[in-house]
């Protein structure tokens, strides 16, 4: 991936820049994990990364660029979800051939039964191994909702997963 070189290359455009190359296929598989679409996800991470370049300057902190771009990033698929209503149901998902880090398809299809906000709590949890307060940055809420998100979301994961394997 190849970003623009602006001529004011800051210090907070070079720290996003740097998170977006380690952090790029982290994002793919996180907008993958909703869309169910290589190139879906890809215009998501895409349109993503253009935006945290280009508000760069509005990073208060260099330090929180992390949070901050993948909060872009989640706000990206969920423009797209919003817009695209009903694509990324399950009866339309498509074989795809990308290597995909749910090796459990009965987790997999449960996470995508839950609403986007349990989702994300999950997948930034457990799958991006991000701290709760790293998360409670990112969706902007209170650490006491993510909690109680995380473990609503597992409860229901469970359940389902119970009711999947009986």
């Amino acid at each position: 991936m190849v970003f623009p070189k602006t001529k004011n290359h800051n210090s907070k455009e070079k720290a996003v820049e740097n998170i977006l190359y380690e952090k790029y296929n982290s994002y793919y598989r996180m907008a993958m994990s909703y869309v169910h679409n290589e190139s879906d996800a890809m215009d998501i991470v895409q349109e993503g990364a253009y935006k945290a370049i280009k508000n760069s300057n509005s990073l208060k902190e260099p330090a929180f660029a992390g949070t901050w771009i993948y909060r872009i990033m989640l706000n990206e698929v969920y423009r797209f979800l919003k817009k695209n209503k009903g694509i990324s149901s399950l009866e339309e998902v498509t074989e795809i051939s990308y290597e995909d880090k749910y090796e459990n398809i009965d987790l997999k299809q449960a996470l995508d039964n839950m609403s986007v906000k349990d989702k994300a709590v999950i997948e930034l949890k457990y799958f991006e191994d991000l701290k709760l307060e790293e998360i409670a940055d990112i969706l902007e809420e209170n650490i006491s909702t993510v909690k109680s998100r995380l473990y609503r979301g597992l409860k229901k994961l469970r359940i389902q997963l119970q009711e999947d394997n009986k």
